[in-house]
């Protein structure tokens, strides 16, 4: 019985014992930090501030740890609440004005907020919301900057006698209109203009001297000047087809004095041209090596570095347009649209037109190209790589939030409500980096929502004047800096709390001490590390990228699960931590494979998760079986007794396809697919299917709907439609009035034919028998004589 007891007591020692090393042992993500500020870099991590954290046997135990063991509530030692650090974000509204329109004495507000304050810690996202609304009678300045080449002189004639027109319509829009004039031609240096002096004075008949930009009339309510001197301006020539229009659009965005832009304006810049255009590195053919730098180089209206800077390049003018908040409007002739479309691709809020030929439709231009733009909000940011911002937003819908930072077919005073979505994904290696200044703005307003973000990398325990911070602390021995409950040793001690000095020498058996868990063990530093003054210093790999670590080096990063022979299915999915993977945000997974989402499992349109008959498991559904049968499909949404999708796309299908069906002109646009028309419509795999119906026609029409990637819709339609043959009534009706004639004649002709035969017949039996007859030839055997002899019954002969 002793005997008994004496082993349950060695038991439970030895359990108690081990209890720490039990906890290391299961490895997490947040044990190997040994800082506070790489501590709370990591998602659900906390730090233990408090000083001597450690087992009564004087074990030391993790300072941190996960978020969801609340640092030490589960271990021997209890963690004090005052000591944990374990940052949240912080959100405080510094600017919150209601979204108004622009009054006397007050501008027009756009965007609410106008400015907040957000502490934000990696990998915590924060949703930010926020609104937008155009304003009514919102100021708006048009500047036109017209390229006066020979070639576009029509077209300035007809600008000039459409000037008043153009600020009359502009102005039925906003009261608040301003409208300006500038003109470019080329660089005046060989090969884009002829030097020959003669040619310098006239390069073309009636042609003023070339020049490279000029601001003939800065941005003013007088609109009849800006006829009178777009009238007055005279054409120019050059030798080559492109024009110097990047010199032009650059002076005029960045010299926001001389073109005198609004701050609270909605800036237009009309770019008008029927050439091509030179570009950054353009400038050499002429000897112009010198970058263009950017910066506003006018006096008097003229540029001057025309000929001592290179045409800007694509970004710069990007760069500028986003920095001045300028919507730049390209009014090209056809044959010139393409290229400008695709340059308007790589300018944030530019658009291009097609311009007739003598410039006739320009009013028309520049107020549809208004119009697409007053309509039409998008956001962007100037995030740097450290932060990701998402934006969600129904626009006008109405419906559940989707991925997308556009909307389109607002109106004056429509509200669209977007949520950003704010994430720190990494900390900058530079401090001062830590606290950014991020703004969030409508592409071509000069509004902007300001975030002061501050990146929580760091603790305030590790800075000096907090609490928790103390230089020749009594626990370091007088020898390091206290920050965090960690000593900061200088640089002539080492050691837990700088117990060890470099010119000293130390107990062994003192240092061994701190470099095994717990007394139960005789391994130092599990064997993959060196004892150094009561520290492990573990050992290096041979491959340089495999690192062992841990206060007894018990952790790693390359013992974790692999996924295809990728440690945590790659560094796109995961890290391998301390022997486990520590999955990046939106994945999951002891081998980080799966999609930490369940976005690929919800059917387009939206609805329940696998459609309410299965489970997202892993980003992908697994169907279930019930009394109706098993659901297939990739949202299972399938059922071999259930109608599926046919009926739902049907009514879609006929009206933006055949134009008929239940759906008429605009209910087609609250289709959410569109089709594509094929010769044949067949399932191309089995999660497609096929789907039939017939119209009031009584025509067959097929298509075949399936999922794309992203789980959106595609069906397919056959292009042509199966119906019955249409009966001819008319060609029935004479085929069978035409068979009976043909049949009555056919008759009549058989008839004919059987008289005509049997006359012949007894016609040849006559002769025959005539030609048999025998008799004398004065006789006729059926002569009879023509004697009549009659008797009177009265007669008696007397």
């Amino acid at each position: 019985m002793k005997l008994l007891l004496l082993f349950v007591c060695l038991c439970s020692l030895v359990y108690c014992q081990r209890q720490p090393a039990d906890l290391l042992a299961s490895s997490n993500p947040c044990i190997s930090k040994q800082s506070c500020g790489e501590c709370i870099r990591t998602p659900t991590c906390a730090w233990c501030s408090q000083p001597n954290f450690t087992t009564p046997d004087g074990s030391a135990i993790p300072r941190c740890n996960q978020e969801s063991r609340y640092l030490g509530y589960q271990l021997p030692v209890r963690c004090e609440l005052p000591y944990i650090v374990n940052p949240g974000s912080e959100y405080f509204v510094r600017q919150d004005m209601m979204l108004t329109r622009a009054i006397e004495g007050k501008e027009a507000v756009q965007i609410r907020p106008q400015r907040i304050s957000l502490k934000l810690r990696l990998y915590e996202a924060y949703d930010l919301f926020l609104q937008y609304a155009q304003a009514e009678d919102y100021p708006v300045d048009l500047y036109y900057l017209m390229d006066l080449s020979k070639s576009m002189e029509d077209d300035k004639d007809k600008l000039s006698e459409l000037g008043l027109l153009l600020a009359e319509r502009m102005q039925n829009i906003t009261s608040n209109f301003r409208l300006g004039f500038g003109s470019f031609v080329d660089k005046v240096v060989m090969p884009y203009v002829s030097t020959v002096p003669a040619n310098l004075r006239e390069p073309c008949p009636g042609c003023a001297a070339p020049y490279g930009y000029h601001n003939v009339m800065p941005l003013s309510l007088d609109t009849y000047r800006f006829a009178n001197q777009v009238k007055r301006a005279a054409v120019s020539g050059n030798l080559d087809a492109p024009e110097g229009g990047f010199d032009a659009i650059m002076q005029a965005v960045v010299c926001k004095e001389q073109i005198a832009w609004r701050d609270r304006a909605r800036r237009l810049l009309v770019f008008s041209t029927d050439a091509g255009f030179h570009y950054a590195g353009d400038g050499k053919l002429g000897g112009i090596v010198k970058p263009n730098d950017g910066k506003c180089h006018l006096e008097n209206g003229q540029y001057t570095h025309s000929t001592i800077q290179d045409y800007p390049s694509v970004s710069q003018i990007n760069q500028k347009v986003k920095e001045n908040s300028i919507n730049l409007i390209f009014a090209v002739t056809a044959d010139q649209l393409p290229v400008y479309e695709q340059l308007s691709n790589q300018v944030e809020g530019a658009f291009a037109g097609k311009l007739d030929q003598d410039s006739s439709n320009v009013v028309e231009l520049v107020k549809e190209q208004y119009d697409k733009i007053s309509s039409f909000v998008e956001l962007k940011d100037n995030a740097t790589s450290h932060v990701r911002v998402t934006y969600f937003s129904s626009c006008l819908s109405g419906g559940a939030p989707v991925q997308t930072n556009k909307c389109d077919g607002l109106k004056v005073g429509t509200v669209v409500n977007f949520t950003a979505k704010i994430e720190a994904v990494s900390c900058p290696t530079d401090p001062r980096e830590w606290n950014q200044l991020l703004q969030i703005y409508p592409v071509g307003i000069n509004e902007s929502l300001i975030l002061d973000l501050e990146l929580l990398c760091s603790c305030d325990c590790e800075k000096p004047g907090n609490n928790g911070y103390k230089e020749e602390a009594e626990e370091c021995n007088g020898v390091g800096t206290l920050k965090c409950g960690v000593c900061d040793c200088d640089d002539t001690h080492f050691g837990r709390v700088c117990e060890c000095d470099n010119n000293d020498s130390i107990n062994v058996v003192d240092s061994e001490a701190g470099c095994r868990p717990d007394n139960t063990t005789d391994i130092l530093c599990n064997d993959r590390g060196a004892c150094v003054c009561g520290e492990c210093q573990c050992y290096a790999r041979p491959n340089p990228l495999e690192v062992v670590s841990g206060p007894y080096c018990e952790c790693d990063n390359f013992l974790c699960e692999n996924n295809n022979g990728l440690l945590c299915s790659g560094p796109d999915h995961g890290t391998c931590v301390c022997g486990e993977c520590q999955c990046l945000p939106g994945w999951t997974g002891s081998d980080c494979s799966c999609r930490d989402t369940i976005d690929t499992c919800i059917p387009p349109g939206g609805g329940e998760v696998c459609s309410g008959k299965g489970e997202c498991i892993c980003g992908t559904c697994e169907c279930v079986e019930n009394e109706q049968g098993r659901y297939s499909g990739k949202y299972c949404e399938e059922c071999p007794t259930c109608p599926g999708k046919c009926l739902e796309y049907k009514a879609c299908v006929q009206c933006q396809v055949f134009n008929s069906g239940e759906l008429k002109g605009d209910d087609c646009r609250n289709c959410t697919f569109v089709p594509i028309s094929v010769d044949v419509a067949q399932p191309e795999n089995d999660d497609e299917k096929l789907c039939s119906f017939y119209d009031d026609d009584n025509c067959r029409f097929t298509f075949v709907y399936g999922y794309g990637e992203n789980g959106e819709p595609v069906v397919r339609v056959q292009k042509t439609k199966e119906c019955p043959p249409i009966l001819d009534i008319l060609g029935i009706v004479l085929g069978v009035v035409g068979a009976i004639v043909a049949v009555g004649f056919a008759l009549l002709l058989i008839w004919k034919f059987l008289t005509v035969l049997h006359d012949r017949r007894e016609f040849a039996r006559f002769e025959k028998e005539r030609q048999m007859a025998k008799w004398d030839t004065g006789e006729n055997p059926i002569y009879k004589q023509a004697t009549s002899t009659f008797k009177n019954p009265t007669y008696g002969g007397k």
